[in-house]
């Protein structure tokens, strides 16, 4: 049968794997070893009480020195049985307070709930949730991410913006972000929304805010055309005399190729369209982002976040590991 090891917030599957007990230990032993962080670890037949696992193995970590499995059926039922519902991951406080009308106090009471009752009054994740407590897999190891339906991405500036020209560059740096994460989840944009605003708390500083939906020619993912559109609509919610704090675009009707219908003389993305981008996002997932990008986009704004207190990336860039010396 399937096993799944949990740690922190890593799975892993264990099929065909023997001495999981020990295993686990000699993974923690070698995490807190290699790096000094504790971890916790738990091992059960589906991820959801392998995560169970895991917070009971921290949360009695005296008595199982940080691992728990779970597999044995007498100790998973003990762990149910001693888990108030709300700790199951998925359920939360809002959720508990409905699940406790049903009498559903703690994992096992969820456990052994009928699921199309779950599913009838609540969602499709709780059935899953209690059906992964009673032991049944319903979550796969690496489950993707559903596409998202908006894709917005915004800044504060670094300074206040008086001048269009300025916004205009910014809007287009956001929209080149936003189309990258577009392009990721393999979705074509139909509609665009562009915002400026200004500060909002300063009682001495004249307030302003608009924003324009802009229909696109064709559901796309074509950056070019997505900031043409973003920075003409700018031309329309601009007013002169005001201190402008942040810009926003937000991408908006998002659908998957072939999922959309028209006429049989619509303009559609061209061919070649798909095929620069493919290229761009290919230049700038080898050398790094912004490597290739559209000339309204500046390398070193001036308008660009404040960062001086930014925290290092100690985990994820080498040029900001740690160094460490000796005297």
């Amino acid at each position: 049968m399937t096993s799944f090891l949990y740690i922190d917030e890593a799975f892993v599957d264990l099929t065909g794997i023997n001495g999981l007990d020990a295993l686990g230990r000699k993974i923690r032993s070698q995490v807190l070893r290699c790096t000094g962080i504790p971890v916790g670890v738990g091992i059960a037949h589906t991820k959801t009480l392998a995560k169970l696992a895991n917070h009971t193995a921290k949360r009695l970590q005296a008595q199982t020195g940080g691992v728990v499995n779970i597999c044995d059926p007498i100790k998973r039922d003990w762990v149910l049985r001693n888990t108030d519902v709300a700790e199951v991951w998925g359920v939360g406080r809002r959720m508990k307070m409905h699940l406790d009308g049903m009498g559903i106090k703690n994992a096992m009471d969820l456990a052994k709930a009928d699921p199309w009752t779950l599913r009838k009054n609540f969602s499709i994740v709780i059935e899953k949730t209690a059906r992964e407590l009673a032991g049944t897999p319903c979550l796969e190891l690496d489950e993707p991410d559903p596409p998202k339906q908006e894709i917005c991405c915004s800044r504060m500036f670094g300074k206040r913006l008086k001048e269009l020209p300025p916004i205009k560059e910014a809007v287009a740096t956001y929209m080149m972000r936003a189309s990258e994460k577009l392009r990721a989840q393999k979705s074509l944009c139909k509609k665009i929304r562009v915002s400026i605003r200004t500060g909002m708390f300063n009682p001495d500083e004249a307030k302003y805010a608009n924003g324009v939906v802009v229909d696109l020619p064709y559901p796309t993912d074509d950056v070019r055309l997505l900031t043409a559109a973003a920075v003409d609509a700018l031309d329309r919610v601009f007013r002169p005399g005001f201190s402008y704090s942040k810009a926003e675009v937000l991408l908006l009707s998002l659908c998957q190729p072939g999922e959309y219908t028209d006429d049989l003389f619509a303009i559609s993305q061209p061919t070649e369209a798909t095929r620069v981008m493919a290229v761009l996002d290919k230049i700038n997932e080898r050398w790094g982002r912004g490597t290739l990008r559209s000339a309204s986009v500046p390398s070193n704004p001036d308008w660009g976040m404040r960062r001086e207190m930014m925290s290092q990336s100690y985990t994820t860039r080498l040029d900001q590991l740690w160094t460490v010396s000796c005297r």
